[in-house]
């Protein structure tokens, strides 16, 4: 090929810098991984949600519980929902999302060199 004043050189990057992009974007991709568990949206509605029926039930009136047969339906519906949503966030929290396993075929970050 010929040089061509007009095109301006193509970068040359070192294995180095290379290793290094692909570092700091596999870092941001498991950030990214585990502020989107399913786990932590799951639970936090329920918590949420859980919250409001609960209200609804401790503010209920007689008339509201006498429809339910006497059951007070929203502080046990709220109560249920509050402890699922827990139950989600503890299981977030005690077991977290592992790191992704390195593809196949590639092989492993050599040693640092000193």
């Amino acid at each position: 090929m010929t040089e061509n004043p007009d095109r301006p050189e193509r970068f040359h990057y070192s294995e180095d810098d290379v290793q290094r992009e692909v570092t700091e974007l596999e870092g941001k991709s498991e950030t990214a991984a585990r502020l989107f568990d399913l786990r932590r949206i799951i639970g936090g509605l329920f918590v949420v949600y859980g919250v409001i029926v609960t209200i609804t039930g401790i503010t209920d009136s007689p008339a509201a519980i006498d429809k339910a047969q006497g059951v007070n339906i929203n502080l046990w519906t709220g109560i249920g929902m509050l402890l699922l949503g827990v139950f989600f966030l503890a299981w977030l929290k005690l077991r977290p999302t592992p790191p992704p396993l390195p593809p196949e075929g590639l092989p492993e970050e050599p040693a640092e060199k000193h």
